[in-house]
């Protein structure tokens, strides 16, 4: 599997062994809400589509996409001695940042989100990126650079297609699987506060998807969802009762894969992965 050198809180890497081995070999797979790009780029298919409103990271990707490994890290090394980047160097983390606000430069973004508090890529109102620093914890390491190097090697050698859509904009009739790992909305991230340039992710926004994926199956065509039904004693019911027209996978970092019976799963967090297709087969192998 291919870690994305995006190291943030939350990613799917984890739970990849659990997701890619649902999918089937597709000719056309979209990623609508792609994000640090793991299950995207996983994927085994002919084109990947990979779709984030968040238009500074797909930019970043553009980037890694169209430059050689060579001369992105010989430029992340120029930008860090530059600023004199370090763990506890907040002063060059900050100039780093108005930079940034200032230029746009995709991969002073990656850099920034190398420094940043738990690697969050967060934007403010205003379109500035307001991520705060990263004391005695972040900074571009050797595991982040060894992924970086996987991560665009395997951008040079599939066929992926950025766009930096909403959800509600996104050609679905283009991709014989559909993958979404939208906001959860039962609990808390960075993109669901309401405090954010890229927008909030409401009760609304839960039931569009809802229905998007319904018209998907109703056009023939494959999707997965990758949600959260029940978290810290809250349960997204309007999931829970849609999800009952499908077939229902729970993601678990430690156990095997069940199939969903919410009275006898009692942890805090329970994320599922709902698809309109089966694969029994793979199921058992794990």
């Amino acid at each position: 599997m291919i870690k994305s050198p995006l190291n943030y809180t939350g990613n799917k890497f984890k739970l990849l062994n659990q997701i890619i081995p649902v999918f089937p070999k597709v000719q056309k797979f979209a990623d609508v809400f792609c994000g640090g790009l793991n299950v995207g780029i996983n994927a085994d298919a002919d084109i990947i589509f990979a779709n984030d409103r968040m238009s500074p990271l797909i930019e970043m990707y553009e980037y890694f996409q169209l430059h050689s490994i060579d001369e992105i890290l010989s430029e992340i090394s120029s930008i860090i001695t530059f600023y004199s980047l370090s763990k506890t160097n907040q002063e060059g983390f900050f100039t780093l940042r108005n930079d940034y606000n200032a230029e746009k430069d995709p991969l002073k973004l990656f850099v920034l989100s190398c420094y940043s508090f738990n690697n969050i890529i967060r934007f403010n109102n205003s379109f500035e990126y307001n991520s705060s620093f990263g004391k005695n914890r972040s900074s571009f390491n050797k595991e982040i650079e060894e992924n970086l190097l996987k991560f665009v090697n395997i951008l040079k050698n599939k066929n992926v297609i950025f766009s930096s859509k909403d959800f509600k904009n996104f050609d679905y009739e283009n991709a014989d699987l559909v993958y979404c790992d939208p906001p959860y909305l039962i609990s808390n991230a960075m993109y669901n506060d309401g405090k954010r340039c890229f927008g909030d992710w409401s009760k609304q926004d839960d039931a569009d998807l809802l229905q998007i994926l319904d018209a998907v199956h109703q056009n023939g065509k494959m999707f997965a969802l990758s949600n959260v039904i029940e978290h810290k004693g809250l349960v997204n019911e309007e999931l829970l009762e849609w999800s009952k027209k499908y077939n229902t996978i729970v993601l678990n970092k430690t156990y095997s894969n069940c199939s969903y019976n919410l009275k006898t799963k009692a942890e805090k967090t329970q994320e599922v992965l709902i698809t309109n297709f089966e694969r029994n087969d793979l199921i058992e192998d794990w």
